[in-house]
């Protein structure tokens, strides 16, 4: 049952009794209970031998009394439950998860697990209740922790969508986590990153961009295999790829191709060539893919004349499975990567509202312990065994955890170069993760994108205001 702040039924409670009480009975320490909370329950009264059946005041009730009550009352099966609601991305989370942790948290934790089918759907669940104020106990903005995508985690905490995470710093998984991940998560309140910020989410899956082909169409033509960005300007290639729609991908893929930062903050300075240089390679890029859709680039890659696909390990990996003679790489010169965060949904500000869903006083006391669930080293064998595709946050330092070679045996051999589903160690080290840009730096993006000159492509639509752009495409994978 959850944990309510009502007002005192009867006289059976006061700031003396509270803190007796406390002292002596067996109340897990994870509960923050203060005299002003009770359990939303009917304490049994306790009867006088006399049969009079009045409540004794409670400042002379004998310690034997008491703690005779209190064991009536903890013995009844509603008598505590630790609430937890998750609202995950559909296919990210492992299913033993949510089921392991139960068992280890024992009966009293109440787990509701939901799922939406894209990150999409749940940043717009969450922006919607959150401009309304009317949290209904099944929204997104209701649970505890939700997932976001790293890629818009700036948008999330710059429009108060999410909530810092509180306590760190004591927590042992945080201690554990990666430093990589924590200067990328260390945030200030615009997004940006910033050294003296705030812990803003934690991460659970991971992974990059990848190159998918069909070797049997490049043998019968005798082509090469792709290896690195540059081959998808072959001109054997023209009409033959499809990819996912968003300008950061689509312009990044064009900086690596020329040896520059997918985290370039001043193309005109820091590219070769300037951006003229950028934005001919772009149009040259355009002309040799078939399709920009994030949704339909794999459809196409399936059927018909599509021979190469470039898109998110997450999508293209079970796809690539479901095909036969389908190899996928990490580019050699590195890629983009993405991963999937834990992040508190910001209910706190609305809590003089009159309906608050499931989020009464907060996060569930239990938030820690389930991202500290989540991080540990066993958790890390789903990724390794394929269910989930993605990798451990603890393996982004290329410290991979293999499968154990029984569990290959009977499954279909993919062509690939990832390991554990992440990219060797020496193709990692060239990886990002993609970082905010500045205001100018978009501006140049949306000039870019608004040189393609291919109004059926994705990529090509009404060009709305940058910020607005990089929304609807950061948030389709």
């Amino acid at each position: 049952m959850e944990i309510h702040q009502i007002v005192r039924s009867g006289p059976f409670w006061d700031t003396k009794w509270w803190f007796k009480a406390r002292s002596q009975l067996s109340i897990p320490n994870f509960i923050k209970l203060e005299p002003s909370m009770v359990f939303s329950c009917t304490v049994q009264p306790c009867h006088k031998s006399d049969g009079v059946g009045k409540f004794e005041d409670t400042e002379n009730l004998e310690d034997k009394e008491l703690k005779e009550a209190f064991e009536i009352w903890k013995s009844k099966p509603y008598a505590l439950t630790v609430p937890l609601r998750i609202v995950a991305l559909r296919g990210s989370l492992p299913p033993s998860w949510v089921k392991d942790f139960m068992q280890s948290q024992g009966r009293r934790l109440r787990l509701l697990s939901n799922f939406r089918g894209s990150l999409q759907e749940i940043f717009s669940e969450l922006c919607s209740v959150l401009r309304k104020g009317n949290i209904e106990p099944k929204s997104a903005l209701a649970a505890d922790i939700v997932t976001v995508g790293d890629s818009w985690l700036d948008l999330a905490i710059s429009k108060g969508i999410i909530e810092p995470i509180q306590g760190v710093e004591d927590q042992d998984w945080f201690r554990r986590l990666s430093y990589k991940w924590k200067v990328y998560l260390r945030r200030n309140s615009k997004g940006t990153l910033d050294a003296e910020g705030q812990i803003w989410a934690a991460p659970y899956r991971w992974g990059s961009m990848v190159i998918a082909y069909k070797k049997r169409k490049f043998e019968k033509h005798k082509l090469a295999p792709i290896e690195d960005w540059a081959d998808l300007w072959r001109p054997e290639l023209t009409g033959r790829i499809s990819m996912i729609d968003s300008p950061r991908e689509v312009v990044g893929a064009v900086l690596k191709y020329m040896g520059a930062s997918y985290n370039t903050n001043n193309i005109e300075l820091q590219v070769h060539g300037g951006r003229n240089a950028v934005q001919q390679n772009l149009i040259l890029l355009a002309k040799q893919v078939r399709c920009f859709d994030s949704t339909h680039y794999l459809k196409a890659f399936s059927v018909g004349d599509v021979w190469v696909a470039v898109g998110w390990s997450s999508d293209v990996l079970p796809a690539a499975k479901r095909m036969s003679n389908v190899a996928v790489i990490v580019p050699k010169s590195g890629a983009s990567l993405w991963a999937d965060l834990w992040a508190i949904p910001s209910t706190s500000k609305l809590e003089s509202s009159s309906r608050i869903g499931g989020r009464v006083r907060g996060p569930s006391p239990v938030i820690h312990q389930w991202i500290e669930f989540c991080l540990q080293g066993a958790r890390a064998f789903p990724f390794t065994e394929e269910v989930i595709p993605g990798a451990s946050p603890s393996a982004i330092e290329g410290a991979s955890v293999e499968a154990p070679k029984e569990l290959a045996k009977g499954k279909p051999k993919l062509e690939t170069n990832l390991i554990s589903g992440m990219p060797p160690p020496g193709i990692l080290d060239k990886c990002e993760f993609l970082e905010p840009l500045s205001d100018a730096t978009l501006s140049d993006y949306r000039s870019l994108i608004a040189s393609i000159q291919k109004p059926t492509h994705g990529l090509h639509r009404c060009i709305l205001s940058m910020k607005e752009l990089f929304q609807q495409s950061y948030l389709q994978r």
